[in-house]
């Protein structure tokens, strides 16, 4: 029997909680066929860190990502994003804290094809409600490497120039957290590697926090801590492991 482990993952220095869930549980399905994919999860996602979430396919990974961004409402328990609880907002509250308090970054990219990249970066501010600053998405997009793509097209960039667009876009907001899920799942090796340490360096000089869920070693490895899930609960977590490390962890769980 899988046992819950609630803890807070450790603090590099005093901060509030970007992202905090407290006795997290969802639920899918009826009464006569229920899906318990989060099981009383409470964990806390330091300001200014870098987290990792990986665990078997159905362990509650993504589910767990999308209650702590507000993209589904809990069965149970309390989530508190940005130090706000949203447990009981409604989608008006939700969106709008969305817009302006998340980041999202997808294996997919999401651009939108008819956009130069800078455009699809100033998407985010004009969803916002935000004045697009032109001189801003120059300096997010130049932040990212991509100074002389501004205006290119998502079909001229290569995979992982796309990917560091939806970086830009997710970031230039100012988010309280970004969500990554798989970003490097499309990418790669070396491209792979080039978002990853671009995301290490925003953890690094700009405090950021990233909460990012992936099935690679490499890429978790990358992060401050990792998190472990099996059967919609926490089973573990790892201070800056080694990618070796965090693969023999996998496969225990796995086996």
């Amino acid at each position: 029997m899988t046992t819950t482990v609630n803890f807070q993952l450790p603090q590099q220095a005093p901060a509030a909680s970007a992202v905090e869930l407290r006795g997290v549980s969802r639920e899918y399905g009826s009464k006569h066929a229920t899906v318990r994919a989060l099981n009383d999860v409470s964990l806390s996602f330091p300001t200014g860190t870098w987290t990792a979430v990986m665990g078997p396919s159905g362990s509650g990974k993504s589910t767990l990502l999308h209650c702590a961004a507000g993209l589904e409402q809990v069965s149970s328990g309390q989530v508190f994003l940005a130090g706000r609880d949203i447990t009981f907002a409604n989608d008006d509250q939700l969106t709008d804290m969305r817009r302006r308090e998340v980041g999202f970054v997808f294996q997919s990219f999401n651009l939108i094809g008819s956009l130069t990249a800078e455009q699809n970066v100033a998407l985010s501010l004009k969803l916002a409600g935000t004045r697009v600053d032109k001189s801003l998405v120059r300096t997010v997009l130049a932040n990212v490497g991509l100074a002389d793509r501004a205006k290119h097209k998502p079909r001229e960039l290569s995979g992982g120039q796309q990917q560091r667009v939806a970086i830009a876009r997710g970031m230039v907001t100012r988010p309280a957290v970004l969500f990554a899920d798989e970003p490097t799942g499309a990418l790669d090796t070396k491209s792979a590697r080039v978002v990853l340490d671009l995301l290490r360096t925003m953890v690094q000089t700009q405090r950021q926090s990233i909460v990012m869920v992936t099935h690679d070693p490499a890429a978790a490895a990358a992060a401050d801590s990792v998190v472990f899930l099996r059967d919609g609960v926490i089973v573990d977590h790892l201070a800056r492991p080694s990618a070796t490390v965090v693969a023999e962890r996998l496969a225990h769980l796995e086996g």
